[in-house]
């Protein structure tokens, strides 16, 4: 057994700083009832794995990081057999170890296409092996069998600091020739020094042959036979390269609206929301995972009942949809009503209605502008309403949200106020979790036409692309970042809008009016996780006073340097297409959220002349598989509690807060604890600093009322806040989607 006892010596002195709390003794007395004689090493590592993360607590929070080391000799070991590499480093040989998979079509060969064999050779002298032990047990595990490139066997054939390099070199390729290897190794070192994690398509699918990189897209579904099968088409293609969808169906006909003016004739919203639900199960990306779906519609759509219940376990399960995610399009005008007069009617009607009568989509408004039409709808005769109160509505919407956890919710005044393109167009809804909110619009189908090309009749259909939204995203990892060292801050920013300015020109895209609308905005959105992580390692309280100033400043601080960022590519390489009149060319931008100091007003004078590159640029994703590989806390929410246990696949793996000790012990809040109203106090203020929105959770136990949860949507709307994801309960098991998972 003396493998055994040099395995556990050298586990206990990985871990810094043990203070005689991580013994050997007390390592091997946890593991002597798994080993059994005739095991070999291999064996003995996977029981000194298990052992350790038995012994993990919220006291003892470093065994994990014991296993993890184990975890990757062990990975060390599965990839040196598969590769069969006789030399003990196999970080070297970068250039033969490319080329190899790029021969076995794993890497696309446009790596090698853009780099020289010198080029190879000086950014392996950048790899840094020791990084390989920055994650814990989680992070290791989840990144070897979701994120490593694998064989066709799917075994892992690819190492972590490979795998960065790889992402790194692919997202450095649209730089210039002379100036490529530098923002390789740029990118390289903030991501894999865990200081920020890109979108898990682009961690997922950068260096390799199908490089769909983007995690989410947006589409408005034409009210038409044609419009609908092409949102439908557009979603399957989208769902087989792991991208998730949302779609906005607020402009379908209601049930029994006419259509060719035969009344009665519509099925209304829901047979299609089913549709998409079957889609995203056919397709169902490589056997991974099923395709992702949020659907949206207007709080004031006819069908909106009906839409409400389509997770719902009760009712007829024709009319179900259990595989969507829904989501409802608030006006401002609901809530205030809810707040001042909750037993006042809330009329639901058809838009197809509307657009017939009126001359004008409903939907195309906002604010007080949308209200006045709006009543001038609910008084026109002609149209037919369909009328309960709000409080029946609201009751409706909780009784839901209490058994599903949807539907989100999308605040349509506050989004509009605040985009920074409503020049160009209108913000209907958002994404699959509830983040990006950039102008939308749906494609026009025109005519088919034959033509004769040679021997053959060719079919030709002309489309007009409409404003499909695109998502291209990565986050700032705030816990292990230094948020009070401003040049550190602004250097991961500076790096993570390159890299994402440059996913949008090397993105395979599977759906061809991406691509234009990707182009035409440039969008992007810079997130944050590690939210609880940062405030624990600055000593602050998730309720204390001192929370809301610090939050404030450190977005404030992340939007100035994401804007000078935009700005400075946008000097070197151009300003998107639409930025004229834009409200960062007007300064609208600025005005809205109040930035009126000196440096502010200096930077608004560079972007008038100079422009932004990006149109949209900052929105805070879930974050949930990258936190995990971060080894930080997800996205901006609380953490669930300091230590818990984690079923994933069979297996059960203990979890515990960010780097836990006695020093931060007691500002690890649980998520369920936490007054919920001041959690969305602070999503508020955080908000002024965001341009799109924030993938924000609110956290209730079986104690909450009715009333209590309605209160914490009006307060939402009241204090700017642009959406709510799910609404999570102890007693409620959500299914999470892991497409957005930035």
């Amino acid at each position: 057994m003396s493998i055994l006892n040099q395995l556990c010596k050298d586990a206990i002195n990985a871990i810094k700083g043990n203070e005689g709390i991580y013994t050997e003794e007390k390592l091997l007395k946890a593991i002597t009832h798994i080993v059994r004689d005739g095991m070999n090493d291999n064996e003995i590592r996977r029981c000194l794995i298990q052992a350790t993360l038995e012994l993990t607590n919220d006291k003892e929070p470093n065994w994990q990081n014991i296993a993890a080391k184990m975890y990757t000799y062990e990975l060390y070991d599965k990839i040196k057999n598969i590769r069969k590499v006789d030399n003990d480093n196999l970080y070297s040989d970068y250039y033969e170890f490319i080329k190899e998979l790029t021969e076995k079509g794993l890497y696309g060969e446009y790596i090698l296409e853009n780099y020289s064999k010198e080029d190879i050779l000086e950014l392996e002298k950048e790899i840094k092996p020791e990084r390989d032990f920055l994650f814990n047990y989680s992070g290791i595990n989840l990144l070897a069998s979701r994120y490593l490139v694998q064989d066709y066997d799917r075994n892992p054939i690819e190492l972590p600091q490979q795998m960065f390099m790889g992402i790194a070199m692919h997202l450095a390729i649209s730089e210039k020739q002379e100036n490529r290897v530098y923002w390789a190794k740029r990118f390289y070192n903030v991501l894999s020094s865990l200081k920020a994690t890109m979108a898990t398509p682009t961690m997922s699918n950068a260096r390799k042959p199908f490089y769909q990189l983007s995690s989410c897209f947006i589409d408005t579904v034409e009210d038409s036979l044609d419009g609908i099968y092409k949102s439908l088409d557009s979603f399957a293609k989208i769902s087989k390269f792991g991208g998730g969808m949302g779609i906005y169906m607020g402009k379908i006909r209601a049930l029994g609206a006419p259509i060719r003016g035969f009344k009665g004739a519509s099925g209304g919203v829901i047979p299609w929301v089913k549709l998409f639900n079957d889609t995203a199960i056919a397709v169902d990306q490589l056997g991974v995972r099923n395709g992702s779906v949020a659907v949206w519609l207007d709080a004031w759509h006819k069908d909106i009942p009906e839409f409400l219940q389509i997770r719902a376990n009760n009712g007829d399960d024709r009319k179900k949809a259990h595989d969507v995610f829904p989501g409802v399009c608030y006006p401002d005008l609901f809530w205030k009503l809810a707040e001042n007069d909750i037993d006042a009617n809330w009329y639901m009607m058809c838009p197809h209605e509307i657009k017939t009568v009126k001359g004008y989509a409903l939907e195309d408004f906002y604010g007080s502008e949308w209200e006045e039409k709006y009543y001038e709808c609910v008084n026109d005769e002609r149209i037919e309403k369909r009328v309960i109160t709000v409080k029946e509505l609201v009751r409706l919407i909780i009784r839901n949200v209490a058994e599903t956890g949807t539907p989100f919710a999308f605040y349509r005044d506050t989004a509009n106020k605040m985009n920074p393109n409503k020049h160009k167009g209108i913000i209907y809804s958002s994404n699959l979790c509830s983040e990006i909110m950039q102008n939308m619009s749906s494609m026009k189908i025109e005519k088919s036409e034959t033509i004769k090309v040679g021997d053959e009749y060719v079919v030709v259909e002309k489309v007009v692309p409409g404003d499909f939204v695109v998502c291209n995203l990565s986050s700032i990892v705030l816990g292990n970042v230094d948020v009070r060292n401003d040049e550190e801050l602004e250097y991961v920013v500076e790096t993570q809008i390159r890299a994402m300015d440059n996913v949008i020109d090397l993105n395979y895209y599977s759906v061809p009016f991406a691509e234009v609308t990707n182009k035409k905005y440039r969008a992007i959105g810079l997130g944050t996780s590690g939210y609880h992580h940062m405030l624990a390692n600055n000593k602050i309280q998730w309720t204390e006073q001192e929370h809301k100033r610090f939050a404030d400043k450190v977005y404030e601080k992340i939007n100035y340097y994401a804007i000078k960022s935009s700005m400075k590519i946008a000097k070197e390489k151009g300003s998107y297409e639409l930025f004229k009149d834009s409200d960062w060319d007007n300064g609208d931008y600025f005005e809205l959220r109040n930035y009126n100091s000196k440096e502010w007003d200096e930077l608004r004078e560079e972007v008038h002349e100079a422009g932004m590159r990006n149109g949209y640029l900052i929105a805070v994703a879930p974050n949930g598989s990258t936190a995990t590989i971060a080894g930080t806390s997800e996205g901006i929410d609380p953490v669930m509690s300091r230590f818990y246990f984690e079923e994933k696949k069979g297996s059960i793996i203990p979890k515990t807060a960010p780097n836990l000790s006695e020093d931060n012990y007691w500002y690890y809040n649980s998520a369920y604890t936490i007054d919920q109203a001041i959690s969305v106090e602070i999503n508020g203020i955080r908000q002024r600093h965001i341009d799109q929105g924030q993938s924000f959770n609110l956290y209730i136990t079986n104690n909450y009322t009715t009333r209590q949860i309605m209160n914490l949507y009006i307060e939402a709307c009241k204090c700017g806040v642009k959406s709510i994801y799910y609404v999570r309960s102890k007693s409620l098991e959500v299914n999470e989607c892991e497409t957005c998972s930035a």
